[in-house]
């Protein structure tokens, strides 16, 4: 496949037809008119981009009916659940919002309402609170934010491409309304505390009892011999093990957080002040905590607004805390499940809607606390990572480091750049990798072709399959172009939210991502510039791509300097038109968070 669109459905190339008449550039415009050599960058991007979106169509095909629905067992639970159908195509928005075929974001969409009627026609027998269908209101009856977080990531990035879908549009609010008391039947906050009331959450509202392990691990199942489970298991009873200390739920805890970029999307829809108030409520009710608990975050609020209130007094308990660790049933060997860093997204949010540093200041202090209690063992330096009845625990031979790349990526201060240790991408960025972008490139297009190998070698059959089996051949390969064109952060199977120094926009097609033939490469950046280079490799055909500043919009351009001439802006999107063949060199001085962030489309603001 080559371009955008090919036969997977017809009508996106008669979209991309019908709107290629209409034309919409930035007040502020550069022309690009001197032709370069395409370097091997922007080939590799451009090769990435196509192949990518094609091996996406081959592995949809493989794996999903004409209804959408992900063709598996259909399961609740913490190891093969909802949330693991729909993250098989973890990536994809991404990828469409570089500048993949309109094929992936068709594809994504009629996954997703697939996936909302498959699951909410999907019924537990034994776990109590999904007897009548594993979502309602389209949404999870209840469940915790690292598995809702997963269920979510491919929703809740369609506003990249598709924010004036009126559904979408009807199910941010709707969801964002379940956090904030909207609807009576998802009572999950309580003002009065600024709490989310249990680690189970959603549209049936919390969980206000112990969990128990057949709630985590679902309804018995044949094991042996027909599936292959993640963590091992060779026996139904065996995954009720591995669930069996899951049960201190009740009470907030920080990966409840997450449930922030709900509001957020919400607000940037119409910036309706209520999203932005709760969210900014209740971030700051757990920085206050952070306070409170000398500096680390606790992981368990009681719902009498305590800390450690419904885990017997102690800030570091309940289920995936500072102490959660657990046996594994296979091995019988402990492992640490500590998911509190995952609270981290609800500060990065309130800082994206606020610029003020307290939210990075909180946990790059924490950062430091935790790695101030290190311990030398026979000569090495050795960092916790835990902390339970007798103190800090689990130490190891790497700094604690959860965190450290968000921080410094919003804050580009050095001194928060040191907690991050070796990091190709930056490495690149500070000058010292410069092979970086096309080794990183072609690790990406192998991995594509080794995934797509594996799709047609996978003899498994729907009966057979689980729903987190068939997402290890998810061909959807985006980080290195994410870090290259956007400057932004992959993040993760937990990415609700993109954050990025730059993104493009095709005013032709009026589409998000760049145009046909167009390759992008950020080659430095720091706290108030990005140097960029632009390539049309096409060369027969001009080329627009309108350029903004943030990934919503959220920073402003002061100033681009292009051979040596700088032109003043003062506006957050640039156009550059590409004569065929040509390529610029442009350094863009920015502030950032300077703007409220929006979904909106450049011409529809």
């Amino acid at each position: 496949m080559t371009g955008r669109t090919s036969r997977f459905f017809t009508l996106s190339s008669i979209v991309v037809l019908c709107c290629a008449i209409n034309s919409a550039c930035g007040q502020a415009t550069i022309n690009a008119t001197s032709p370069v050599s395409p370097p091997t960058w922007a080939l590799l991007e451009r090769q990435l981009l196509d192949a990518n979106s094609a091996a996406c169509e081959v592995f949809y095909n493989r794996y999903f009916d004409e209804r959408g629905y992900l063709m598996c067992v259909e399961r609740w639970g913490g190891d093969d659940g909802p949330d693991d159908a729909i993250e098989n195509l973890i990536y994809w928005p991404m990828l469409h919002a570089l500048g993949g075929s309109d094929n992936v974001l068709t594809m994504y969409k009629h996954a997703w309402e697939g996936h909302l009627r498959q699951f909410t026609e999907a019924k537990t027998v034994e776990v109590p609170f999904a007897r009548d269908g594993m979502y309602y209101k389209e949404f999870p009856v209840m469940f915790d934010w690292l598995h809702n977080s997963e269920g979510l990531t491919v929703f809740n990035l369609q506003g990249l491409s598709d924010p004036n879908n009126h559904k979408f549009q009807h199910r941010v609010r709707r969801y964002a309304g379940f956090y904030m008391n909207e609807d009576p039947q998802a009572a999950n906050y309580d003002p009065k505390h600024k709490i989310i009331k249990s680690l189970f959450n959603g549209s049936r509202g919390p969980l206000l009892r112990k969990a128990t392990g057949l709630d985590w691990a679902g309804d018995p199942i044949e094991v042996k011999g027909r599936f292959r489970l993640g963590h091992g298991e060779d026996s139904y009873e065996e995954m009720v093990f591995h669930f069996k200390d899951y049960n201190d739920i009740v009470g907030d805890h920080p990966s409840n957080l997450k449930a922030t970029s709900l509001a957020l999307n919400a607000y940037m829809l119409k910036h309706n002040p209520k999203y932005k108030a709760w969210l900014l409520e209740y971030v700051d009710a757990w920085l206050e905590r952070m306070i409170q608990n000398d500096g680390i975050i606790p992981s368990n609020i009681g719902l009498n607004g305590k800390i450690g209130g419904n885990a017997d007094g102690k800030w570091y308990g309940g289920v995936y805390g500072w102490g959660f660790s657990v046996e594994i049933p296979v091995t019988l060997k402990l492992a640490h499940r500590n998911t509190v860093h995952l609270g981290l997204a609800g500060f990065i949010n309130a800082y994206l809607l606020t610029g003020d540093d307290k939210y990075l200041d909180g946990w790059r202090k924490q950062l430091d606390i935790i790695n101030s209690n290190a311990k030398v063992v026979k000569g090495k330096k050795l960092y916790p990572h835990n902390y339970g009845d007798d103190g800090w625990y689990n130490f190891q031979a790497a700094p604690y480091s959860q965190g450290a790349l968000d921080i410094y990526y919003h804050s580009m201060n050095p001194a928060d750049r040191a907690r991050v240790g070796n990091n190709g991408w930056l490495s690149y960025l500070d000058g010292k990798n410069s092979n970086f972008p096309e080794s990183a490139l072609r690790s990406d297009l192998n991995k594509v072709r080794s995934q797509v190998q594996a799709i047609r070698d996978d003899s498994s059959t729907p009966d057979t399959r689980l729903s987190d089996d068939s997402m290890f051949n998810n061909p959807a390969n985006v980080q290195s172009l994410v870090e290259l064109m956007m400057g932004g952060l992959v993040g993760g199977k937990n990415t609700l939210i993109l954050h990025a120094r730059l993104r493009y926009f095709d005013p032709v097609n009026r589409r998000a991502g760049v145009p046909d033939d167009v390759a992008a490469l950020i080659n430095k950046m720091d706290a108030t510039h990005t140097h960029l280079s632009l390539v049309n490799t096409s060369q027969l055909d001009s080329r627009e791509v309108v350029i903004q500043a943030g990934s919503y919009g959220e920073h402003e351009f002061v100033s681009v300097t292009t051979n040596g001439k700088q032109t003043k802006i003062s506006d957050n999107t640039l156009c550059v038109k590409l004569a065929p063949g040509a390529g610029v060199k442009l350094v863009l001085n920015m502030r950032r968070y300077a703007n409220q962030p929006v979904m909106a489309f450049p011409w529809d603001r």
